[in-house]
């Protein structure tokens, strides 16, 4: 289950989330449209319909495969009648119903998958749903596109890490190799041994030596020092597991960056990032 979501619909704000690619909405904010001081009373008098008893039970038949249809016709069968009253939380005890869902605590209420919503949506007000459906397709699309756009940014680091292994070195080696005095030093911090290895200096060497910069020397590293960085990282995290002393560690990571920078620097795919 994801995170809480919430969507703004002429004035209320309205929270959904997202179970296993299904979203539910919030039928306790939606009923506050009708009713803010007893969101439950406006969904407890919808629910004795039998116009949503047939809908409810429709839907669970079709998406539903442990639904309780012999539980289910009793309610159908009283559906409607002047002493008739049925809550969420009976409804799914006695019917195992999955379309509505009843959560506790913050932001906790009555929620149901958004086939339900928008039709309970529809007894409130027919311009309410509409609005509801627009804010809520908005915030679809909204997560598509980031979507999309977190995925052509992987398939480009894909295509660099891709040519990383593939190029073979054509020019100097960048950066410089580790000295022996460097490889001796211990380092108060595995950031600082990553810099060493890609920059040759650590964090502090390179703020005393550019005082009148802001931020820190990863703030000013190019594109292809970054992806290398990012790579570095996972590489470290592999040899701490190995117990590989910092010293060694730290020559083994500065080749790793000689290697990778110098197939990055002719990496069409990066170019293109620029």
């Amino acid at each position: 289950m994801t995170k809480n979501k919430k969507i703004n619909v002429q004035g209320l704000d309205i929270v959904l989330y997202e179970d296993n690619n299904n979203d539910f909405i919030s039928l306790t904010d939606i009923a506050r449209f009708k009713n803010a001081a007893e969101p439950k009373d406006v969904v407890k008098n919808w629910m004795r319909s039998r116009t949503t008893i047939e809908f409810l039970g429709l839907w669970e038949q079709l998406n539903n495969p442990g639904f309780k249809g012999v539980e289910f016709d009793s309610f159908l069968y009283e559906a409607g009648s002047n002493s008739f009253t049925l809550s969420p939380s009976k409804w799914i005890e006695t019917t195992n119903a999955k379309g509505i869902v009843s959560r506790q605590g913050k932001n906790g209420g009555t929620f149901a998958h958004k086939d339900i919503a928008f039709e309970f949506a529809s007894w409130i007000s027919a311009s309410f749903k509409l609005y509801l459906i627009k804010e809520f397709q908005r915030l679809k699309d909204d997560e598509n596109n980031r979507l999309q756009l977190d995925w052509n940014l992987q398939r480009t680091i894909s295509k660099i890490n891709y040519q990383i292994h593939t190029d073979a070195i054509k020019e100097n080696l960048i950066p410089k190799e580790i000295t022996k005095q460097q490889a001796g030093l211990v380092y108060a911090s595995e950031a600082d041994l990553l810099n060493v290895a890609l920059f040759g200096i650590t964090a502090k060497e390179w703020r005393n030596e550019n005082p009148d910069k802001a931020g820190n020397i990863r703030d000013y590293a190019t594109l292809e020092q970054l992806v290398v960085l990012s790579n570095m990282e996972s590489i470290n995290a592999l040899l701490i597991e190995r117990g590989i002393p910092q010293g060694e560690r730290l020559l083994q990571l500065n080749q790793v960056a000689i290697t990778q920078m110098k197939s990055l620097i002719e990496s069409k795919a990066i170019k293109r990032l620029k």
